[in-house]
């Protein structure tokens, strides 16, 4: 497994294109901004993008997939929990004062549990809704593509429209009994495992909890 990534947009968001080196397929994960820098970065990679996974549908996760797909028409893949959070998008980046193309509906509906091949990589879907109700992560073996339900010293907001403080809480839980040699790779900021947040990340140590929703 190759991964490249680029920071893009207002909101700094981690897209990550994932190759498969024994096909030279691709998945672009939350390409969420800055189109052209996400086709220069499939182009200059060399492979062969073949489909678009989302984490979750807010506005700096989904906000450069119409861009990608006039040059490369692939599957859209998105939880349907999450669908309310992109109809809402273009009101969110409007609110923000953020320029923002709507992508098309999504292609493919995933669930919890479902498995997802790229080339020869396999991953699987796991439901961790609570920053969004149809947020997911990707786990294939010890890595693992998680939006942003767990960044490094912190978590994804829980005040936003359709954000779950609760649910936010029993995700963490979940994941706090994975391995501590499992790497994070987030929505925003750096990379971590799951072993240093569980010994730093005041979330999981259970220090500080997520907050309730104080906006519509």
């Amino acid at each position: 497994m190759k991964v490249l990534s680029t920071t893009v947009g207002a909101f700094q968001e981690n897209a990550y294109l994932v190759i498969d080196e024994t096909t030279n397929e691709a998945v672009f994960i939350d390409p969420g901004d800055e189109p052209d820098v996400l086709v220069d970065l499939v182009q200059k990679s060399g492979a062969n993008l073949r489909a678009i996974w989302l984490t979750h549908a807010h506005l700096d996760h989904v906000g450069g997939i119409a861009g990608v797909r006039r040059v490369w028409k692939v599957p859209v893949h998105l939880h349907a929990a999450d669908l309310p959070v992109l109809e809402r998008a273009p009101v969110s980046a409007a609110m923000y004062g953020i320029p923002f193309e709507a992508p098309d509906a999504p292609d493919i509906l995933i669930e919890h549990g479902q498995q997802l091949t790229i080339g020869s990589l396999h991953f699987e879907v796991l439901h961790t809704p609570g920053h969004a109700p149809g947020h997911v992560v990707f786990r294939s073996g010890s890595t693992v593509f998680g939006g942003d339900l767990l960044f490094a010293g912190s978590i994804g907001r829980t005040d936003l429209p359709y954000s779950d403080p609760a649910a936010m809480a029993e995700s963490l839980e979940k994941i706090s009994r994975w391995d501590n040699d499992i790497v994070v790779h987030p929505g925003h900021g750096a990379s971590t495992t799951i072993g240093h947040e569980k010994a730093t990340n005041p979330f999981l140590t259970g220090i500080a909890k997520p907050v309730r929703r104080v906006s519509a």
